[in-house]
């Protein structure tokens, strides 16, 4: 037996907690950990960006390094800035007992030491209290006195004028109450976990725990079991794909298909007899709503915790680019019209002044998911008053390509419950493809966008910049296709 304590870092320890199992595979079989995706290393980045700012909520701190240091020495340095009367010490890092917590900001205040933990989301979730509970726990293991526990996030009502305002930016909530209460379900949490590396791999099934409050990193390991598809790939409300599972219910052959809702009975039904259902009325009725001129509207947005620009709140989406694709008749040849905002300005004014000056008057302005598109004008409409009413009669004349779909008007085997245009496409047109693309889809958009701002060579950047605008072509000119298609159908 290793008389040795189970070492435990805080992220570990959530781990645990989230399921014992992924703690033991990460401790001990982490080569079965599934890739890193390019979206989560930039969630990290994003994250670390916002904690960084935060400390000027708490000026004239000290940091505490933590890159090729050891954990003792972490521990020591913490100390001395603590015993040399640093009233702010940032990364705070406490050893004891092979449990390692490091604080993002550690204040004093009148003699009484206060953990700062800083969230760049907008709520305080309920697995942050774990978070600060266990960094609680620690510090008070080494006799040092917490006056307070507050967790900083991002307050989604501030709005930006001029240079940002921290202190608007910024909500503290003191949990103090709850984190002392907690403690001692802690203390249990941390016996239990440990008593893992005496045992054999815990026997957990897979669950709703899988992705709740994070993504596992080892689901392609757990869930390997699972054939695709199977009851969780079935869409839409009303299924018990977890229910089902514990029954035994895991390929299609065995679902019961007249306990499914319509559309799940139609996708199950689909995919076995390797049918394409066809409603040609429905799909007559929704052609007949669209008219000439016909523009095909697509628009890619950002976000970022950080309101960028003056009149942005956090997590705003920003328009920064479109594609637009134009028929004046059936017969027309098509035109296209694209924008790509230049790095590091507001691209939303000349965003908005050329694509009015492009899609034609009484236009019908055909996109997929037009909630999405809608929303990005209404926002506009409300930034530029002297905009409002022209921007008003397109949204007023937006048709959603979407909705044939949704409805299952039509609905292949090949569609696999979805009716995203990702889905469709390879169905209706094959002869386009997103696979050919660097970009695949919106995040990977997102993603590209802000590589292109920070990128220091032109060439780069120019690689990016083409890389963009192949994929929002292809996103209006699969719409056109699939309007083409849809006609020759019907």
């Amino acid at each position: 037996m290793n008389d040795v304590p189970l070492f435990l870092s805080k992220s570990q320890f959530l781990k645990g907690v989230q399921c014992l199992k992924h703690l033991y595979l990460y401790k001990f079989q982490p080569e079965l950990k599934d890739e890193v995706l390019d979206s989560l290393e930039a969630a990290y980045t994003e994250g670390t960006n916002v904690g960084i700012l935060a400390q000027s909520l708490f000026p004239n701190g000290v940091a505490i390094p933590y890159d090729d240091t050891s954990y003792d020495v972490q521990h020591q340095l913490t100390q001395a800035a603590m015993n040399n009367d640093n009233r702010v010490i940032y990364e705070a890092t406490f050893y004891h007992d092979n449990l390692f917590a490091r604080v993002d900001i550690l204040s004093n205040d009148d003699g009484k030491w206060e953990i700062n933990e800083v969230k760049n989301s907008t709520t305080v979730k309920d697995v942050y209290y774990y978070d600060i509970a266990f960094q609680y726990y620690v510090i008070e293991c080494l006799g040092i006195p917490i006056s307070k526990a507050c967790i900083v996030h991002i307050n989604n009502k501030y709005e930006r004028h001029g240079q940002i305002e921290l202190d608007k930016l910024f909500i503290s909530e003191d949990i103090t109450k709850d984190v002392k209460e907690m403690q001692s379900d802690i203390h249990k949490y941390i016996v239990l976990l440990r008593e893992i590396v005496n045992g054999r791999i815990p026997d957990i099934d897979i669950g709703e725990h899988c992705y709740s409050p994070y993504d596992c990193e080892f689901i392609g390991h757990c869930w390997k079991h699972i054939p695709n598809p199977s009851v969780f790939n079935i869409r839409g409300r009303g299924v018990n794909a977890y229910g089902l599972y514990k029954q035994g219910i895991i390929r299609f052959d065995d679902i019961p298909v007249d306990t499914l809702h319509e559309k799940a009975q139609r996708q199950v039904s689909a995919y076995l007899n390797k049918e394409t259902y066809i409603d040609k009325q429905s799909i007559r009725e929704f052609l007949d709503s669209l008219w000439y001129p016909m523009a095909f509207l697509d628009f890619e947005t950002f976000r970022g915790v950080i309101p960028p620009f003056d009149m942005t709140k956090p997590y705003q989406q920003i328009p920064f680019q479109y594609s637009l694709h134009i028929q004046k008749r059936q017969d027309a040849e098509l035109e296209h019209f694209e924008y790509l905002a230049l790095p590091d300005i507001d691209p939303r004014k000349p965003l908005i002044e050329k694509i009015l000056s492009e899609i034609p008057k009484d236009a019908c302005v055909l996109t997929y998911n037009m909630g999405f598109e809608k929303g990005v004008l209404r926002r506009l409409a409300e930034l530029y008053p002297a905009y409002s009413q022209s921007i008003t009669n397109i949204t007023g004349n937006i048709r959603d390509l979407m909705k044939p779909f949704r409805n299952q008007a039509y609905y292949s085997w090949q569609m696999m419950g979805s009716y995203t245009i990702k889905a469709v496409l390879p169905v209706l047109v094959p002869e386009l493809s997103y696979d050919s693309l660097e970009i695949h889809d919106g995040g990977m958009a997102m993603d590209a966008y802000w590589e292109m701002c920070g990128a220091k060579d032109n060439d780069e950047a120019e690689r990016i910049r083409k890389a963009l605008l192949e994929y929002c072509y292809l996103d209006t000119l699969a719409m056109v296709r699939i309007v083409d298609k849809l006609e020759s159908i019907v």
